[in-house]
């Protein structure tokens, strides 16, 4: 199969013809006299994907309009030397010239394929839409066709082969930026406060309290102060303007009148030079689109929800958490199927370490579990008892924001799809220029889901997707072309669900692969905690337990 040129072609009307050759060179003819008119057509994209010249491809574009007819059904004409295969679309005809040797249809589909790519890239199907994204076409074009033959791709590989865009460019240039926007509001302030201390200057010859801050000292003050972000001493060092010590040895001196209203700025109002909200407002925008900024101060621990870091209020805290990882097929079936669950032990005080936990498990068969190398293996085979093989050693204590001591491990596998807690069906539909697309979730009756976020990848929209029905909420993230679906609580009540949205007609592959989240308070193991028992006699201590199952990765491929 070999494509000797792809070509848009128009009508009627007004346009720029954009050739470019086999070797990569551009020509734009961009007066009226140089548009290339074929009778009532005028050609506005051409692109060679072998070596002719331009004197080759106008006797092949001239040929086109006088073999094709009025009332015929067929979309390829062929002559003695080449076939033309092409598509109307609107007032235009997307046209392909290969030779009579290629397969017609390797030709129809490579057709097919850049008739889905045109709507992606131009704003609007007139010559003048085709015009302005030319060269994005030509691009879209050497995509799918490389040296007259046709790669292997898809329209959303297609978009992406030709964005490339970096993340780490764009976050530079953000940075970059940001340092400008911050370096000039830096200028500005330190124009206004030389100005206004000018301004107390010459007030201050008449005497009192801005004549003894008056003079040199304030010049010098000024001369003085940091204007480095990190600083201490200067500007955001909350010391007011650095002027705290000429203002307590003024306060100091016997003589003058005692500064009643006029005194020293208050601690903590002095104007800062770090990252405010003001210099910071184009990095919030970012983040409100969903784009992920790196910034320079990493909160702290104590500021990130994690479960181990809530509030300890319990002398032994034991947690139980699962980690689920599913892959659905969109066809239907289940791929691949894992759990993987730990039981971590939380201690306040270092006199309630000596203790063993008994547990109970639901006796799931599928379930493997596995005990810490300083844990008991026989104690726990035969008794369901966890405690150290050195009954005299006591668990360590640990903090409000550790993760506590690992007691047990568990890991369960299978290829039973009744073991899944949530499939998802989805159905998109062509119909004319838009694609309908329809979701509905089933969630198995074992667990009561909180917090479910649905993630489905959309192709590049201008527009946010009409969503014309729906059980629960959503939210579109445009930087990333993804419509969140989010369920608060799926229970017996709400058992399936479904969502229905429109979107311009596109590859029904680029809706793929749907991303879940969710969480539940019971577990695939049933693990329970029954008592807590001491080793040195007496009442055993209060505990809490806690039971988490959480989606780590759950797809829908």
């Amino acid at each position: 199969m070999v494509v000797l040129a792809a070509s848009i072609v128009s009508k009627n009307g007004k346009g720029v013809w954009c050739n470019v050759g086999a070797g990569g060179f551009f020509v734009l003819c961009v007066a009226l006299l140089d548009i290339f008119w074929v009778g009532s057509l005028a050609v506005l994209v051409s692109r060679q994907f072998v070596d002719m010249s331009r004197i080759r491809i106008e006797g092949l574009l001239a040929a086109f309009p006088k073999l094709i007819g009025s009332g015929k059904q067929h979309t390829y004409v062929e002559t003695e030397n080449v076939r033309y295969v092409y598509q109307p679309i609107e007032a235009m005809y997307l046209l392909l010239v290969t030779n009579k040797q290629s397969n017609i249809l390797e030709d129809l589909d490579t057709l097919r394929l850049l008739s889905k790519l045109v709507p992606e890239y131009t704003m609007s199907l007139d010559e003048e839409g085709i015009c302005q994204t030319a060269f994005e076409l030509i691009f879209a074009f050497d995509e799918v066709i490389s040296l007259g033959h046709k790669e292997n791709v898809t329209v959303a590989q297609v978009k992406q082969y030709c964005e490339m865009e970096s993340h780490e460019e764009k976050l530079h240039k953000l940075v970059l930026q940001n340092k400008i926007d911050e370096t000039k509001r830096r200028m500005k302030e330190e124009a206004s406060k030389i100005d206004q201390m000018k301004i107390e200057k010459n007030r201050g010859n008449k005497g009192g309290f801005m004549s003894s801050m008056g003079s040199g000292r304030i010049e010098s003050s000024f001369n003085d102060m940091s204007i480095s972000s990190g600083g201490g001493g200067g500007f955001g060092s909350g010391s007011g303007f650095g002027l705290t010590s000429d203002v307590d040895s003024f306060s100091s001196k016997p003589k003058g009148r005692q500064p009643s209203s006029a005194t020293a700025p208050p601690k903590g109002l002095g104007m800062k030079l770090g990252k405010t909200q003001r210099a910071n407002q184009f990095l919030e925008s970012l983040k409100a689109e969903g784009e992920m900024i790196v910034e320079d101060v990493q909160p702290s621990k104590s500021t990130q929800y994690t479960p181990a870091a809530q509030k300890l209020t319990d002398p032994v805290t034991l947690t139980a958490e699962e980690k689920l990882n599913v892959t659905l097929k969109r066809d239907g079936g289940m791929s691949h199927f894992d759990v993987q669950g730990h039981l971590s032990l939380q201690i306040l005080n270092q006199e309630d370490g000596l203790i063993q936990v008994q547990i109970e498990t639901g006796g799931n068969p599928g379930v493997i579990f596995k005990t810490h190398p300083n844990v008991n293996k026989e104690l726990f085979a035969n008794e369901n008892i966890l405690g150290l093989r050195d009954p005299s050693r006591p668990f360590p204590a640990c903090q409000t924001g550790d993760a506590g001591v690992g007691l047990l491990k568990w890991r369960m596998q299978s290829v039973d799809e009744s073991m899944v807690p949530l499939t998802i069906n989805c159905w998109p539909s062509e119909s004319g220029n838009e694609t309908y697309v329809s979701i509905e979730y089933e969630a198995s009756s074992m667990f009561d889901l909180r917090n479910v976020v649905i993630a489905v990848p959309l192709p590049a929209l201008r527009e946010a997707p009409n969503v014309r029905q729906i059980d629960g909420e959503w939210k579109y993230d445009a930087r990333n072309s993804i419509l969140e679906w989010s369920i608060l609580l799926i229970d017996n009540s709400n058992r399936s669900g479904s969502m229905e949205f429109v979107v311009p007609s596109g590859d029904s592959s680029a809706f793929f692969p749907i991303t879940v989240q969710f969480s539940a308070t019971s577990t695939y193991s049933e693990l329970k905690v029954a008592n807590i028992l001491p080793l040195k006699g007496g009442a055993p201590p209060k505990f809490s337990q806690r039971t988490q199952l959480i989606t780590e990765n759950y797809q829908v491929v």
